[in-house]
């Protein structure tokens, strides 16, 4: 039963990880960026290891995408004052 569970979530990250390359759009990408960090978490609990899993957590799923959005938002906000000033 535990290596179903296993291969299950070994896919799910596999599907996620596909999809994080396969979107274009940046927001999006870290939109599913954050489902694939909590997906690598749910992994890594199934696999023993809930510390790694709780880091991943916070940092793959909370962190990162949320840096990334606000990079992109910056950049756009940038681009559309450069964009008036001419």
């Amino acid at each position: 039963m535990a290596d179903v569970v296993i291969v299950v979530a070994l896919l799910l990250v596999a599907v996620s990880a596909t999809a994080a390359v396969a979107v274009r759009d940046p927001v999006r990408q870290a939109l599913v960026l954050a489902v694939l960090g909590t997906l690598l978490a749910v992994l890594f609990t199934v696999l023993q290891a809930p510390d790694v899993g709780l880091s991943q957590l916070a940092v793959g799923s909370a962190l990162t995408p949320l840096l990334l959005l606000l990079t992109v938002r910056k950049v756009r906000r940038r681009a559309r004052q450069k964009g008036r000033s001419r």
